[in-house]
């Protein structure tokens, strides 16, 4: 699930003008990375998730952690100990310092993920995301890790840039090339039919449609067993046969909520693995040189999930 890039060389590489764009970006930059070499794209995209990973769950992250909750937490428990009793620099004075270190661990692990995710090569293929929408580019999706959500909930931290649309090149038209190079590098694309993109499986638009449904049939469970525990105790208690009825009801309403949740589950689950598998096509289809299409929101939420299992 993690082989899927955003956008493939082929694609970047079609358009002669997106092409020379893309290199003005490394040149800018100093980045000594083709951009549309797929492999070496993915490599690097790969080793500075691993880098941003590891300032964003290290072990200053950690103590910054637990220093805070020490903090929040000992004034509340600091008097409680027998010890400590009459001391009160000794029940609360340590909390002053211990949110102090928690403080300054939490903004160094900030400031090193935020520099970390300005790399010049993460900024640079950014741009290069961007300049692909400009030219009509499909991008299948953007990492949320590359734009730095990870540590900022929904909120982009570095968005991908957003450039002014360009015009297409006319139907029937090859690519002008700028420069003898781009229409060396283009010469391999234009000479070779494209790739077949898998179509969508019915079981895909379907996982699509009900990914989001459900989710309720525990707690409907729960409650009726709970009407059908309550009807009993009032039975009891009242001996009124009210109670019973209700009991009688509720309990094998609730098992059979559970049931259809189960197979719900089971059947959510059968869609997931075909979605899971169409991304995969896609991948496959991508890495032979194919243009592949946006994912749906769905798509690209699932492709978050698996990268994150992937990740630990």
């Amino acid at each position: 699930m993690t082989g899927l890039l955003p956008v493939s060389g082929a694609a970047l590489s079609a358009d002669a003008r997106l092409l020379s764009s893309i290199r003005d970006v490394g040149a800018r930059r100093g980045v000594d990375l083709d951009y549309t070499d797929d492999a070496a794209t993915a490599e690097m995209l790969a080793r500075h998730r691993r880098t941003l990973s590891a300032a964003e769950h290290g072990p200053l992250m950690w103590l910054g952690s637990l220093a805070l909750v020490a903090a929040i937490v000992w004034p509340f428990l600091g008097h409680t100990v027998p010890a400590f009793e009459g001391r009160p620099e000794l029940a609360f004075g340590p909390a002053g310092p211990l949110l102090v270190v928690a403080v300054t661990s939490l903004v160094v692990v900030r400031r090193r993920w935020k520099r970390e995710l300005l790399h010049p090569r993460l900024a640079g293929y950014r741009e290069v995301l961007g300049l692909a929408r400009a030219h009509g580019v499909p991008v299948t999706h953007v990492p949320g890790w590359l734009v730095g959500r990870s540590m900022s909930g929904d909120r982009e931290t570095v968005p991908i840039p957003a450039y002014a649309g360009v015009e297409p090149l006319p139907a029937g038209s090859g690519p002008e090339p700028a420069s003898g190079e781009a229409t060396e590098a283009t010469e391999g694309v234009a000479s070779a039919a494209p790739p077949a993109v898998p179509a969508k499986p019915a079981s895909v638009e379907t996982y699509e449609a009900m990914a989001d449904e459900g989710g309720w049939h525990d707690e409907a469970g729960c409650l009726l067993l709970f009407v059908g525990i309550g009807g009993v105790a009032w039975a009891v208690s009242e001996g009124n046969a009210l109670g019973h009825l209700a009991a009688v009801l509720a309990v094998p309403l609730a098992i059979t909520t559970w049931l259809a949740g189960a197979r719900q589950g089971r059947e959510r689950q059968r869609l997931r693995e075909a979605a899971v598998a169409y991304v995969q096509a896609l991948s496959a289809a991508q890495s032979a040189g194919a243009s592949v299409p946006e994912l749906s929101p769905v798509l690209r939420k699932l492709l978050e999930e698996e990268a994150e299992k992937a990740w630990g």
